[in-house]
């Protein structure tokens, strides 16, 4: 794990040009569609988000909350067989003021009826490569969104919406998924951003165990770092093949910031805290049997799981730095594991 991320995450994505390719077609070009579904009347839903609150005669299931608008407008990037469809719009950070593409998915029981009153677990997904000015898990050679609907009826997944940003403000360097001085917010872009896009427009949970993160190499990092760095709003994250300390050369002159967004320093300090549910968070991390990485993911292992910080590996045989093998792990147990530990849509008692 010594090589710098840019050329490990640019090999992830040259090896994945074929799949990247078929992202072309998410452009302004498809047709409009929307999200938005019919719900009961406001009376309904206020008594809707008292049943599900923690306390209420909903038990412990966390608060749904409603989407809180504008809406935004969506165009089509592609359909999946089941029927449901990946939109694309472009999103003006209101907090970073960084402008880019966001591309979701919802599965087709958020348009069922008995889920009406329910919030959805929510999965910001993030690529690898240079991460602009596409997103490749939306493509159709690797069909996260596909599997993930397949993983759902086989019981290895919750429900999730998938959201999909852009990762990079350009093609010319990586950063960090952080908030590096007199650059691009791109940490506050994805962890705060996005996630107000998302309650903007869909029914999600208050809570962060509805929350998670996902992403591989250079996202793998970046998803790591933002559910360590903000375990209040994050309750998990599969980092598949990430390097596990900040090292965009945007930081040169900035070892201050650049420690406060290093996953390893801030998963000393989440370690110190005391071991409750309020305070866990869940990494699952993947690594290829092809690729170099293991030694330094056992380390991280070894010397940060404590108190509230919970690991996991999945060693994938054969694979290699690529997206294709983290979704075989993802398969064959990643996705089970942290589904198993977000909160998941609660059917109406009506």
């Amino acid at each position: 794990m010594n090589r710098r991320k840019y050329t490990r995450t640019l090999t992830a994505a040259l090896a994945l040009g074929a799949t990247l390719s078929l992202v072309a077609g998410c452009s302004e070009e498809g047709d409009p569609i929307s999200f938005d579904v019919p719900r009961s009347d406001k009376p309904a839903q206020r008594q809707a988000v008292q049943r599900h609150k923690p306390g209420g005669t909903g038990a412990a299931a966390p608060e749904t909350v409603f989407p809180t608008g504008p809406e935004s407008s969506f165009t089509e990037q592609r359909a999946l067989p089941d029927g449901t469809k990946i939109g694309v719009t472009e999103l003006h950070g209101e907090k970073s003021g960084f402008t880019g593409r966001v591309w979701v998915w919802a599965p087709k029981q958020y348009f069922d009826p008995k889920y009406a009153n329910s919030g959805f677990p929510v999965l910001i997904s993030l690529p690898g490569g240079k991460g602009f000015p596409t997103n490749y898990w939306t493509g159709k050679g690797i069909d996260l969104p596909g599997h993930i609907s397949r993983w759902v009826d086989e019981g290895k997944s919750k429900p999730f919406i998938v959201v999909m940003p852009v990762l990079n403000p350009d093609a010319e360097f990586y950063y960090d998924g952080s908030d590096i001085p007199g650059q691009p917010k791109m940490g506050t872009w994805l962890t705060e951003d996005v996630p107000d896009f998302v309650r903007a427009n869909f029914r999600t949970f208050k809570s962060r165990d509805g929350w998670a993160f996902m992403g591989s190499s250079s996202g793998g990092f970046a998803g790591l770092k933002s559910v360590l760095q903000k375990p209040d709003k994050f309750k998990a994250v599969i980092a598949s093949g990430p390097d596990t300390v900040p090292d965009s050369p945007l930081w040169k002159g900035y070892e201050k910031e650049q420690q406060e967004n290093n996953p390893e320093k801030l998963a000393a300090a989440l370690g110190l805290k005391p071991d409750i549910p309020a305070n866990e968070v869940f990494v699952a991390f993947q690594i290829g049997t092809k690729e170099s990485g293991l030694r330094n993911l056992r380390s991280f292992m070894r010397h940060y799981t404590k108190g509230p910080v919970k690991t996991r590996i999945e060693i994938i045989q054969d694979g290699e730095h690529n997206a294709r093998s983290y979704m075989r792990g993802m398969d064959d147990g990643t996705m089970a594991w942290i589904s198993a530990r977000i909160q998941g849509p609660i059917p109406s008692s009506v």
